[in-house]
């Protein structure tokens, strides 16, 4: 069965182009026009692939929403929003979106991120093979975990590249137009203050673990070098 999508959007028009455009490239759908709605959809139903969410929803916006859905689950969600001001798209990526993007927007080009999403999540079903990079922690490649002391921490899949990438490169220093370039491969308009806003999402949930760690460590004016012993 092909995969299912879900669409939080409230402009009838727009939720069904967008629609048309994803069943042509293979994909199922669901629409939503309520924030409310889509929060109570995620918790009680069958788990989509990934989710198109705008932001300006009726009931819960949209930022509410990806705050509600990242307390219980890391499925792939996509912003899809007018609000195009660099503190917007900030905020989404901070409450753990996976991509941003501004309207008015191609629907090949939603489509394309849709697939890339999902390429990178179906990663995470294949069975696990860990290899250690140090410090306690453990990758997962396949499956897109990191895991530490038997924890795993529940990144999102752009922060497992970054973390990824500074556990398996400790003691460099990466600058953030490096990590930028990482984590965002295509279709991108973005500044490299996305990465800060990443990185701490990381060092959060970092925190979570028993007991704390805190092996990213910041180079001023430059970037973030991992220092794990």
């Amino acid at each position: 069965m092909s995969a299912l999508v879900l669409v939080v959007e409230d402009e009838p028009k727009l939720a069904a182009l967008v629609c048309d455009y994803l069943h042509a490239a293979g994909y199922r759908t669901e629409c939503l026009a309520d924030g409310l709605q889509a929060v109570a959809r995620l918790r009680g139903g069958p788990p989509p692939a990934a989710v198109v969410l705008d932001l300006m929803l009726p009931g819960l916006d949209g930022l509410e929403v990806c705050r509600a859905v990242r307390a219980f689950s890391d499925l792939p969600i996509l912003i899809s929003s007018a609000r195009v001001e660099e503190l917007d798209r900030l905020l989404g990526l901070e409450l753990g979106a996976d991509d941003y993007l501004c309207k008015p927007f191609s629907p090949r080009e939603l489509v394309a991120r849709v697939k890339a999403l999902l390429r990178r999540a179906q990663g995470r079903l294949a069975p696990p093979t860990l290899v250690p990079v140090g410090g306690g922690f453990w990758v997962d490649e396949a499956g897109q975990r990191i895991v530490w002391q038997e924890q795993a921490l529940g990144l999102t899949p752009v922060e497992f590249r970054l973390l990824r990438q500074l556990l398996t490169h400790p003691g460099r220093v990466f600058e953030r137009a490096q990590l930028l370039d990482l984590i965002h491969e295509d279709f991108r308009d973005v500044s490299d203050r996305v990465v800060d806003s990443h990185i701490k999402n990381i060092r959060r949930k970092l925190a979570t673990l028993e007991p704390p760690q805190s092996c990213i460590s910041s180079v001023y004016g430059v970037g973030y070098r991992c220092d794990w012993a």
